[in-house]
């Protein structure tokens, strides 16, 4: 085990981004669940701003598994023509799928953010986190759909990576930030004493506290 939990494993990985404190335009944003209690120390630390960014995989029907795309918060899709392509996925079962997933990522922005507006990300440096890299899958899609909203510097983040996940996203990303890289992997819960599901309460309430004004000294 590395971390304790989601929260001390945001604070080990805050000093892998000290370059980036007390800068104006520095946005920290966290894939839900996992991502937001990573994230709520990274940005208190850094005296960033935290948001959510949602991701929904659209998966092709009848093998939901396999996703054809996904779709974003900010009204942000991406198609995986790999996919859409050989199977010849007409832009009307393409359109079905997204209007399903379309309402439950808005249910979500309404669970999680309340009234608040979704952060703008044209021009900011973006730091994208998450609890940790597997397949690294939804974070691709995040990072795909947050490249469509122009951010200048796009780095993603986690604190803990397979070490080949870590590696291909740094084709991706402008910077790609893993506190560490295990082998052999296993798994992400397996770096973590405590993995427990972090809740929708618990994200809602780390995002209230999230907020500029309230964040407490940072490094």
């Amino acid at each position: 085990m590395i971390f304790r939990d989601r929260r001390d494993a945001g604070e080990k990985l805050a000093y892998k981004l000290t370059d980036y404190a007390d800068r104006d335009d520095v946005l920290v944003l966290a894939l839900p669940r996992g991502g937001v209690p990573v994230a709520y120390e990274v940005a208190k630390r850094l005296n960033a701003p935290l948001d959510v960014f949602l991701v929904r995989k659209l998966g092709v029907p009848g093998h939901e598994e396999l996703a054809m795309g996904a779709i974003a918060s900010g009204g942000t899709r991406v198609l995986n023509q790999d996919v859409v392509g050989p199977l010849r996925i007409g832009e009307e079962t393409i359109e079905d799928v997204a209007r399903i997933e379309q309402i439950e990522l808005e249910r979500r922005e309404r669970e999680y953010r309340g009234s608040r507006q979704i952060s703008s990300v044209a021009g900011r440096t973006v730091i994208l986190i998450d609890d940790g890299l597997a397949t690294g899958a939804t974070m691709r899609a995040a990072v795909a759909a947050l490249r469509q909203q122009e951010p200048k510097e796009l780095i993603v983040a986690v604190p803990v990576s397979s070490p080949e996940t870590c590696a291909e996203l740094r084709d991706e990303a402008d910077e790609v930030v893993c506190a560490v890289t295990p082998r052999p992997f296993y798994g992400v819960g397996m770096w973590y004493m405590d993995f427990s599901q972090t809740t929708d309460e618990e994200v809602r309430d780390l995002l209230r506290s999230g907020r500029p004004s309230a964040l407490r000294p940072r490094i």
